[in-house]
């Protein structure tokens, strides 16, 4: 007779699960290396005309540009490797949070532009170039325009339109937060530039060129900040809302006498996350009847459930008894 009382052993098959979490987009991946190509066009053009039209405004709009084109080509480059990668078991959780780290160095990128920004501003307070008005507003219009085109494709990019909502919206994707807010940054000084030389031009008020550039530098850094932290989060594992954890509570010890006595979840991906949850009961049930209870949990895509009986006089783990 066969024996099958090992039979789990030999085929562990239908415990084996894949830690794929997070599916690449590939639409926001080809969008992004448009909006980069575009990108250095522009870049090109406006570093050239503010070299010969002397604008400042013009100059920033375009050194900044340059850098969003090496933090576009972070964003290409995480999409890529985490798909590439989706399946190496060296990645513990899966490739997920991959995008978050190039989200993180291209908020880097975008501080650094900022404070150049600030700093080349500061200097033509005091040494003021010759500006061709005309033509610098012109270069710099058509920027603009080329960076709403690009917003407009980025934002389309969203699977599930959170991509806006620069202080509190719910991005799923970081990465392409990442590049929305470099391109946003390229619109914004696109704009000052168009005023500050307008009014220079109208009021004589030269000051207005680089005093623009500063207004845009201080925006970009707020942005920075925004994204640092909420990638910064998810990479060092802070803590997830305590809304998740409630929920995760309440489906666990609901109508019964369970408990959950230890409780940890964090990120693997922008919106996916791994739970190792420990639950105290009178009458433990199978593994899976917790894992059911969880499965309404969105995003809650790798769990460990231990559970422990409570029996009378039994002592938690870690503590002493005091006799």
């Amino acid at each position: 007779m066969k024996n099958t009382a090992r039979c789990h052993t030999s085929d562990i098959v239908p415990w084996l699960h894949t830690h794929e979490f997070v599916t690449v987009d590939s639409g926001n991946e080809r969008r992004i290396i448009i909006v980069a190509v575009v990108t250095a066009v522009t870049m090109a053009v406006e570093i050239t005309a503010g070299f010969i039209f002397g604008s400042m405004a013009l100059l920033a709009d375009g050194w900044h540009m340059g850098t969003h084109m090496a933090a576009l080509g972070i964003s290409v480059f995480a999409y890529r490797y985490a798909r590439h990668h989706a399946r190496d078991l060296r990645f513990t959780f899966g490739t997920g949070k991959v995008g978050v780290l190039g989200g993180f160095a291209s908020a880097v990128v975008l501080a650094v532009v900022a404070f150049i920004m600030a700093a080349e501003s500061g200097q033509r307070f005091f040494k003021m170039p010759v500006i061709y008005f005309d033509q610098a507003i012109i270069v710099a219009a058509a920027g603009l325009l080329v960076n709403l085109l690009s917003a407009v494709l980025l934002r389309s990019g969203s699977a599930h339109g959170h991509i806006a909502g620069a202080d509190h919206g719910h991005v799923h994707d970081h990465n392409l937060r990442a590049a929305y807010f470099h391109v946003l940054a390229d619109a914004l000084t696109s704009v000052l530039a168009i005023i500050a030389l307008a009014l220079a031009k109208v009021l004589g008020y030269l000051w207005l060129d680089p005093l623009m550039g500063l207004v845009g530098s201080a925006l970009i850094v707020r942005w920075s900040y925004g994204l640092l932290r909420d990638t910064g989060h998810i990479l060092v594992d802070a803590a997830v809302e305590q809304n998740l954890l409630k929920c995760m509570r309440e489906a666990i010890e609901s109508g019964n006498t369970d408990r959950v006595c230890d409780l940890h979840v964090w990120n693997v991906g922008p919106s996916n996350y791994a739970a190792i949850v420990s639950v105290v009961s009178d009458h433990p049930k199978p593994i899976e009847h917790y894992k059911a209870l969880l499965a309404g949990v969105k995003g809650l895509s790798h769990i460990s459930v231990e559970v422990n009986e409570c029996r009378a006089g039994m002592l938690a783990p870690g503590h002493v008894a005091i006799l």
